[in-house]
């Protein structure tokens, strides 16, 4: 049986190193070869934008296969969404409209809302914003429970297939093999057992988000040096639950670095922790860039700052989903592209009035300080960190701290990721001025076809493309709608017409499944 295996792994590794397959190369290692139209990679809300809309434009539900390793679309959001102290009653950084399980966009959160709360106030927040309110965002919640109601609509759970997707090949008659893993249980002696499962498409889709998480490096280095003491920095997109009980019960000192959304939710625990279980938390907020004033040069682009942080309602210009900016990026070159990308957007965070007073009585009553500088070395000391700085303002180059929790960001390596990484070495796909994935204007991976097969991405992995917004609700409908389109004219289903929307709008209306209608 040891030979066995040994023999099926050296088969299976031969056949990794090669571009492209055969059908009859993966029957020949025992892997089971399953036909359908389209697959789709990742299986949260990028997936499930793009069954959406197919499913809305008459694509039956048994010609569309999702893979990925939850089988809820909303899992890996709503648990970076948790830890990054975002419950699910707290409002996410999304407009009214964003309506992620609607690709009309009507009824908006902002209704929903008013309807269930029996309460006029959402509707004129939005009536008002900015001017007179701000922007009215959905709750956390909300959002998931009508994912959920779409799911069951759409028929999602028929459609989807949990395990992981390692390897993505074209097929050289022309498509792609995905090469599945599903686990099978434990065998007597205890070994994992697993299936591959190849199934083979004309059209592949991948939506598997951000690569991973990281540390910034100085803090990765720390984990390393001292495994022991690893607990006392933290990733805030990680769970970090034991730093907040911690506080709870002793007098603390936190640093947090970073100055985006992010941050400011781990500042607004912080402070909400001290005002409602009476925690004494004294908070350093380090920062590598402090900004003390508007930023932009430009009027399009020049946004509120001060204090340390960057103001913006949400990631870039509203104009940058549906209006001048983003015909404007559309029409430019990739090193132009990313240009205008990180213009428009960058670290910033939402201009919320009772956050940033919250703020400024914490800094008043000496409970939170600022730093800027360069961290040089971080040392455990008895019962938390001795963090030495090469500070720019002038101040002492040592605080004193028992945890450091990093909003800095996610990263967002394609070659930290199998997948991803594989697409490049052996599928022709290559990386744009922003280091993700090269697409075109209509989300299709250059260099990948094979044969009449197209492969199509969305999500965070493609920014630096002809659309900023690509990691956003709205981003995420507007990329599925351009691959529908495309899918359209090549006769694999049918257009999303102004008949077809009004009566997939009624149907969504009466909560009753889309119809099915094979492409003409």
């Amino acid at each position: 049986m040891s030979t066995v295996r040994t023999s099926q792994k050296s088969m299976l590794d031969q056949l990794l190193i090669q571009d492209k397959w055969k059908r009859d190369d993966l029957l020949d290692l025992g892997i089971r070869v399953i036909d359908a139209p389209l697959v789709t990679v990742g299986g949260g809300l990028g997936s499930f934008a793009l069954a959406d809309h197919l499913r809305v434009a008459g694509v039956p539900a048994s010609e569309i296969v999702v893979l990925g390793p939850c089988s809820d679309p909303s899992d890996t959001y709503r648990r970076l969404a948790s830890n990054s102290q975002i419950p699910d009653n707290e409002r996410l950084r999304s407009d009214s409209g964003s309506t992620i399980d609607n690709i009309w966009g009507f009824p908006s959160y902002a209704l929903r809302e008013a309807w269930h709360d029996r309460s006029l106030t959402p509707l004129m927040k939005v009536a008002t914003e900015p001017i007179l309110t701000e922007y009215f965002t959905p709750r956390a919640g909300q959002v998931y429970a009508g994912v959920d109601r779409e799911c069951d609509r759409i028929g999602w759970s028929s459609m989807f297939h949990k395990g992981w997707v390692r390897t993505i090949r074209p097929d050289r008659d022309g498509g792609y093999f995905v090469l599945f893993t599903v686990e099978k249980g434990l065998a007597v002696d205890g070994r994992r057992q697993i299936e591959r499962i190849a199934f083979r498409c004309r059209t592949v889709h991948v939506a598997v988000g951000y690569p991973g998480l990281a540390l910034l490096p100085d803090l990765a280095s720390f984990r390393k040096r001292y495994p022991d003491h690893s607990h006392r920095v933290s990733n805030a997109y990680e769970p970090h639950d034991h730093v907040y009980d911690e506080l709870s019960h002793r007098s603390s000192t936190i640093v947090i670095r970073g100055s985006g959304i992010v941050a400011s939710r781990v500042l607004q625990r912080l402070l909400d922790d001290r005002r409602t279980l009476g925690t004494n938390t004294r908070i350093v907020h380090l920062f590598r860039h402090y900004v003390d004033g508007p930023q932009g040069d430009s009027p399009r682009f020049r946004r509120q700052g001060g204090g340390g942080f960057a103001y913006q309602p949400f990631n870039f210009p509203k104009a940058a989903w549906s209006g001048q900016l983003r015909e404007h990026l559309e029409g430019l070159e990739s090193s132009e592209r990313a240009d205008l990308i990180n213009r428009m957007g960058g670290t910033n965070t939402a201009p919320r009035k009772a956050w940033q007073r919250q703020l400024a009585e914490a800094r008043e009553a000496g409970v939170y300080l600022q730093r800027i500088g360069r961290v040089t070395d971080i040392e455990p000391t008895g019962s938390g960190l001795r963090i030495v700085l090469d500070p720019s303002d002038g101040g002492s180059a040592i605080v004193e701290a028992n945890h450091i929790v990093d909003a800095t960001g996610l990263l967002a390596e394609m070659t930290q990721h199998r997948l991803l990484a594989d697409l490049l070495t052996h599928c022709g796909a290559g990386q744009n001025s922003k280091g993700r994935l090269d697409v075109d204007p209509d989300f299709e991976v250059r260099g990948t076809r094979s044969g009449e097969g197209k492969m199509y991405a969305s999500g965070a992995m493609t920014l630096g493309g002809h659309y900023a917004g690509v990691d956003s609700f709205l981003g995420l409908q507007y990329a599925a709608l351009r691959i529908t389109d495309q899918m359209s004219n090549d006769g694999l289903c049918r257009a999303l017409s102004p008949g077809r929307n009004a009566s997939g709008w009624t149907r969504w209306a009466l909560g009753r499944p889309p119809r099915n209608r094979r492409a003409a």
